[in-house]
């Protein structure tokens, strides 16, 4: 059984990690990037949580989000993004016909989680959230987010910049990003 953290809303800006289910590419393999896109405009509008930060990779996304409202329920938040992008993310995999992965996240719910009603895994249970204290903090974050498309095993782009599901080219190149309102984290941090 998975331990759920309570992440107790104290500090302004976060870092912030949730991944698919298995470390599955749910993002590449249903072209679903767009749920994000969608999600972080949603969360500005509501709950004007600002999105300083960000990178959709194809199996999990880091997020700096920064709260401008000190009373939202972080918890909450990522939760009920990770419910209504699963009924997207199965939609898709019906659309596209992929029995096979629609059967192995079905197979992944315990009996419990089905008695609840929940038919398919598609995010691993939790997520990482780290409180954001100094300028140090956040410009390792920024550089990891930023780099992460590059790094490592992961060989998405030629230039950390070149990659379409981050905010790296808003910072680097002075480029707005078509899809997210990024809130320049100097706004908030100077």
């Amino acid at each position: 059984m998975a331990i759920r953290t309570r992440h107790e809303v104290t500090e302004n800006t976060w870092f912030i990690t949730f991944t698919c289910y298995n470390w599955l590419p749910r993002f590449d393999d249903t072209n679903s990037h767009d749920l994000i896109y969608k999600w972080l405009k949603l969360i500005d509008d509501k709950h004007q949580i600002k999105t300083l930060a960000f990178v959709i990779m194809p199996n999990h996304v880091h997020l700096l989000l920064h709260l401008t409202k000190l009373n939202g329920n972080l918890n909450a938040i990522i939760s009920n993004a990770k419910r209504f992008m699963a009924y997207d993310f199965i939609e898709r995999l019906n659309q596209q016909q992929n029995y096979r992965l629609l059967n192995i996240l079905s197979a992944a719910c315990t009996e419990k989680e089905r008695m609840k009603g929940q038919l398919h895994k598609a995010f691993e249970p939790s997520f990482d959230a780290k409180p954001v204290y100094t300028l140090d903090f956040l410009y390792q974050k920024l550089e990891y987010i930023h780099h992460n498309p590059v790094s490592g095993k992961w060989k998405l782009a030629n230039e950390f910049t070149d990659y379409p599901h981050s905010s790296a080219a808003f910072y680097e190149l002075n480029q707005p990003h078509p899809f997210v309102h990024i809130t320049d984290y100097r706004d908030y941090w100077f």
